[in-house]
């Protein structure tokens, strides 16, 4: 992550539509490559009480923590009367560290479907705010023939994009390895870029065979929960981002290439197509 890149150099991930065919004139950065450009901002607000955020953090993380102390400390109380304090201290905090390794592996499962709701109404409200700008968005779209799920398409005058949004655990960081991989906490998330990229390549078949032309479907995941610590990286093909970076990632994608932009009516015309393309999932 030590090569940086100016975001409005990127190129746009669309050939722009019209009656013209040809080959893509967009190519995607190695899987290797890390595109940064600044920190990230901000800490998300403390959970409201009463709303389902607050109900989350209230269930998901408070009696863990008691449960995981009240353990750690009876087995080390237990161990120090019996052995002695040493062991007993050294016992306490094993099972401390593997209860938490435990609770991170089943956070993602546990209580999944009300993460998902409470994730993708917050993007779904974030792209409502962009319409004005000429940003149109599709949400929890199936792609057919495949597995994949697009949880948002969006089309504006930056591209078309497959947004992906994700909550992590807060509690653990996020870093990319030297390979290009992305780890949340000891976890790779490689199979989640993969889904994330399977999806916006599956979209852009679909989208080209439907116009007629190539268009390229650019993956993007955004991330809520940890601290992002980039502004945007694009690794394995999927642009990384904060969830407070969503807004300006997309405008960025606009005016990066002032030649490639696309007009209203190129813009409704590959929503249109998209809508017919990609039915809602049921």
């Amino acid at each position: 992550m030590d090569q940086k890149t100016d975001p409005a150099a990127r190129p746009v991930p669309l050939s722009v539509p019209g009656m013209r065919s040809g080959p893509p004139r967009f190519q995607r950065d190695p899987p290797t490559r890390l595109g940064m450009s600044g920190p990230t901002g901000g800490r998300m607000r403390r959970p409201a009480a009463g709303t389902l955020r607050g109900e989350l953090a209230s269930e998901l993380r408070l009696p863990g923590w008691i449960l995981r102390t009240m353990g750690s400390a009876a087995a080390g109380i237990a161990v120090s009367v019996m052995i002695n304090w040493r062991l007993g201290l050294t016992v306490a905090a094993v099972i401390a560290v593997a209860d938490t390794i435990l609770r991170s592996r089943t956070s993602g499962t546990y209580g999944a479907a009300p993460r998902a709701v409470w994730t993708h109404r917050r993007t779904r409200r974030r792209l409502a705010r962009l319409d004005r700008a000429g940003y149109r968005s599709l949400h929890a779209r199936a792609v057919p023939g495949s597995q994949c799920v697009i949880d948002h398409l969006v089309v504006g005058p930056g591209g078309v994009y497959s947004v992906d949004a994700e909550r992590w655990d807060r509690r653990m960081p996020i870093h990319v390895s030297q390979g290009g991989k992305i780890y949340h906490g000891p976890f790779c998330q490689a199979d989640r870029l993969a889904r994330a990229l399977s999806a916006a390549e599956e979209a852009g078949r679909l989208l080209s065979d439907a116009l007629g032309q190539y268009l390229a479907v650019q993956a993007a995941m955004v991330i809520y929960g940890p601290t992002v610590p980039w502004t945007v990286a694009s690794i394995g093909g999927v642009d990384v981002l904060g969830r407070r970076r969503l807004r300006k990632y997309l405008f960025q994608g606009g005016h990066a290439r002032p030649a490639l932009r696309l007009e209203t009516d190129e813009i409704e015309r590959i929503y249109a197509a998209a809508a017919q393309a990609l039915p809602p999932v049921s």
